[in-house]
C-alpha cells in the first residue's frame, strides 16, 4: 500500500526533528511527506531543509496564514495546501502533527488494519504524554474509538467520501461522523502508542475556549446533546468552566446563525448516532 503524509508545522523547532526522524525510522516508508511550513518565525524551515536534503521522501511547502494558533482552521488550512501538491496515486493519506513521535512500526500496522478490515476508513493509535516522574501516560479524553487529530490515517475511498477535512474547529470529530454516515468504520489500536511532545491545547489562542461549543452547533448536535457532551467533556477534563464555555459558544453560534458543517441529512444521522451511543453507555 502506498501512502502520503502531510505535516503542518508552525513554529515547531523544538519538536519537528523528532517527528520527522520517527517517519524516517518507519518499517514501511511513505511515498511522499509534505511538510508545510506555515508562517513560522523560528528555525522550523531550516529543520525541514535538513530533512529534504536527507531523504527524497520529504518535500517543503512554505505558506503564510494567520499567526494566531487557533484549533482547526489554521492547521487544516495548512494541510489542505499540502494536499494540493499530491496526486491520486495513494491508498491512504495521513494528517500528522509536528510534535509527535511514532512507533517504528506505526504505518506498517496501519496498513495491516486497512488490508484486514476493508470497512475501516479511519485508523490510528493513542496519545501518550510525559508526566512529572518522566513516565509516559495515556491522554485520551475522548471515547476509545476516536482517533486523535494528531495522527489520522484515511483510506482514499473514505477521504473522498467525506469531502476531505473541514477547515473549522471540530474537524476531527465531524470527519469520523461523516465517515460513519458513508458506511466506513473507525479503528483505534491501543498497541500503537504515540508520544505527544507538547500537551494538548498548550499553544492555542485564548479565544479558542468558545470554539468547541460553536463546533457542536455547526455539527447540528442540537441543544440537548450539546448539554450532555459538554457535561461529559467538563467531567473528563475536570474543568467545570468547560461546560459554561461550550454552552456559551453554542448559543453564540446559534444567535449568529453560523453556517453548518454538515447537511440536514448528515445532521439527522449524527444526532441518531449520538443518541444511540448515549443510550448504549447508560444501559
Amino acid at each position: 500500500m502506498h501512502y502520503y503524509v502531510i505535516v503542518p508545522a508552525h513554529n515547531e523547532e523544538g519538536f519537528l526533528a523528532d517527528t520527522l526522524n520517527s517517519i524516517l525510522r518507519q518499517s514501511l516508508q511513505p511515498k511522499r511527506v509534505i511538510v508545510v511550513n506555515d508562517n513560522s518565525t523560528d528555525d522550523t524551515e531550516d529543520i525541514i531543509n535538513q530533512f529534504v536534503a536527507l531523504s527524497p521522501i520529504f518535500e517543503k511547502l512554505n505558506t503564510k496564514s494567520s499567526t494566531e494558533h487557533m484549533p482547526g482552521s489554521k492547521v487544516i488550512n495548512a494541510f489542505n495546501k499540502g494536499l494540493q501538491l499530491l496526486d491520486e496515486n495513494y491508498d491512504f493519506v495521513v494528517k500528522l502533527d509536528a510534535d509527535v513521535i511514532l512507533p517504528d512500526n506505526y504505518f506498517e500496522k496501519i496498513v495491516y488494519i486497512f488490508r484486514g478490515q476493508p470497512k475501516v476508513g479511519i485508523a490510528g493509535g493513542f496519545i501518550y504524554e510525559q508526566i512529572e516522574d518522566g513516565q509516559w501516560k495515556l491522554n485520551h479524553p475522548m471515547d476509545k474509538n476516536h482517533v486523535r487529530g494528531a495522527f489520522k490515517a484515511y483510506t482514499k475511498k473514505c477521504f473522498k467520501a467525506i469531502g476531505g477535512l473541514r477547515n473549522a474547529m471540530g474537524w476531527d470529530t465531524v470527519d469520523e461522523l461523516l465517515a460513519q454516515y458513508h458506511g466506513h468504520e473507525i479503528y483505534t489500536d491501543d498497541v500503537l502508542k504515540v508520544k505527544h511532545l507538547r500537551p494538548t491545547g498548550n499553544a492555542y489562542n485564548k479565544k479558542a475556549k468558545l470554539l468547541q461549543g460553536k463546533a457542536m452547533y455547526t455539527m447540528r448536535y442540537g441543544f440537548l446533546i450539546t448539554i450532555i457532551a459538554s457535561l461529559k467533556m467538563a467531567t473528563k477534563q475536570q474543568k467545570p468552566q468547560a461546560f459554561t464555555d461550550n454552552m456559551y459558544g453554542y448559543l453564540e453560534a446559534k444567535k449568529e446563525k453560523k453556517d453548518f458543517l454538515v447537511t440536514k441529512a448528515e445532521g439527522d444521522f449524527i444526532r441518531k448516532l449520538r443518541w444511540r451511543n448515549i443510550k448504549r453507555k447508560l444501559l
